[in-house]
């Protein structure tokens, strides 16, 4: 006989509890835990299902596994490959997110009318009408012949038709409007997506066709829906930009098939997203005149440098307690390099207000901004400019000390390529052949980056 099951399943960590409660364990999350009903299964005939599925598995030995390479195919922009980590895979789930208006859409839509003409491609929409997805083809100018589209939202019957059509790739927008028949909770709900996504994903896994899932986002950026959907699947990219900014920034933040933190540029344009082939260029937007507070850094995004500019500025506060303001870093890690400035250089900003901004909006995860970021409040501090030919990278201890950072040769070479004559950097991060029309110059304390300017 037929029985409903009940879960209990935090939204935040995917964790499965006995019965609700207010707290997760797991996550330390509150009232995140939400019922969730999976629907009516049979007990008899469920008794068997896995020894069905166990006659085709095989024991081997690792050894034994093949080790050929995995096959892919570009998507036709060669900032989305990077980002995929060199191509889409056949039989790949990869989740795309971003804010209402990115232009995840857009995106798909370009790849998939390029994509058309080689091979099957089928793209679902579920939140627009086939007219509204023929119309943005129409005005962004693309062929429109040869993709195949479908306006559905029931993955059985999407993944019914896909198995007649036989595409070597799909598009799912969105899958929070997807539902399964056999989930008696509405679509959008967490027992609706993770459902809908695992069973997306073992048909892309079975049929050997790669599948873009588009995923809303909440309030605070992160993917909705239950978190488990970000494990069931291979790769988790974010379409990041701001309303009043052209460019997009494809980030990923989970790959099963490449490194992760990749980072591809893109332009919104009136004919769709264009690639950025050189982001440095954008980032690089500065007056031809030495400002003081103003300095460039190489950061190392995925497997590129990327060349951005750090800004600087410390005036007297009246108030008690100064501000320390950041846009695009860590507000805590701007304290703790004021202290180690206060204690190893004998600089005090105790009384003075301090911003700290990154032009363009790129957002710096990494230690490799330590020095920079303290030689741009050191000339704002004493209103001397900085040269605008210099750059500078390199991760300051508590004790003063400047280490080094990764790929340090490769972030020379690209400042050189740019146009930079000077650098300070770590002394283990100086080349062991110069490189050609730039010097270079070795610190190993803090001090001595500052007598260096």
């Amino acid at each position: 006989m037929a029985k409903n099951k009940t879960a209990y399943v935090c939204n935040e960590c995917g964790a499965d509890f006995m019965r609700w409660q207010g707290q997760c364990t797991e996550c330390q999350a509150w009232n995140s835990i939400t019922e969730v009903r999976l629907g009516a299964v049979n007990s008899k005939n469920a008794r068997f299902e896995g020894y069905a599925g166990a006659a085709v598995a095989k024991v081997m030995r690792l050894d034994e596994v093949d080790l050929q390479d995995v096959p892919r195919f570009s998507s036709g922009f060669a900032e989305f490959d990077r980002v995929l980590g060199g191509g889409i895979v056949p039989g790949s789930a990869v989740l795309i997110g971003g804010h209402p208006g990115a232009g995840k859409s857009t995106l798909l839509l370009q790849i998939m009318c390029g994509l058309a003409a080689q091979g099957g491609a089928l793209y679902v929409t579920g939140e627009e009408s086939l007219q509204q997805v023929a119309m943005r083809a129409q005005r962004l100018g693309l062929p429109m012949s040869e993709l195949k589209m479908l306006a559905e939202t029931n993955v059985e019957t999407i993944c019914h038709l896909a198995q007649q059509e036989k595409p070597r790739i799909m598009v799912i927008d969105s899958i929070q409007v997807m539902h399964l028949a056999d989930i008696q909770s509405a679509p959008g709900s967490v027992s609706q997506v993770r459902e809908s996504a695992a069973f997306l994903t073992r048909f892309a896994k079975q049929h050997q066709i790669a599948i873009i899932m588009v995923g809303h986002v909440t309030k605070d950026g992160s993917l909705a829906g239950p978190k488990v959907l970000e494990h069931c699947i291979d790769c988790s990219v974010m379409l990041d930009g701001d309303a009043d900014s052209r460019y997009r920034t494809l980030r990923g933040h989970k790959n099963r098939f490449g490194p992760v933190n990749e980072l591809g540029v893109f332009a919104m344009t009136g004919q769709g997203m264009k690639e950025v082939k050189n982001p440095s260029a954008i980032f690089l937007t500065r007056s031809k005149e030495d400002q003081s507070g103003s300095i460039v850094m190489v950061l190392w995004e995925g497997t590129r440098p990327l060349l951005v500019e750090i800004q600087g500025l410390v005036d007297y506060s009246p108030l008690n307690n100064p501000r320390r303001v950041t846009l695009g870093m860590e507000q805590n890690r701007i304290a703790m390099l004021l202290a180690v400035m206060h204690r190893h250089a004998g600089i005090q900003m105790a009384d003075q207000d301090v911003f700290v901004n990154v032009v363009g909006g790129v957002k710096v995860n990494e230690t490799s901004a330590d020095l920079a970021t303290l030689l741009a409040l050191v000339s704002s501090f004493r209103d001397k400019p900085l040269p605008n030919d210099l750059v500078v990278f390199g991760e300051v201890g508590l004790a003063g000390e400047i280490r080094p950072v990764p790929s340090g040769q490769e972030r020379l070479k690209e400042a050189a390529k740019h146009g930079f004559k000077r650098a300070i950097v770590p002394s283990a991060n100086q080349p062991k052949e110069a490189i050609a029309g730039m010097t270079v110059i070795g610190v190993t304390k803090l001090s001595e980056a500052l007598e260096a300017l």
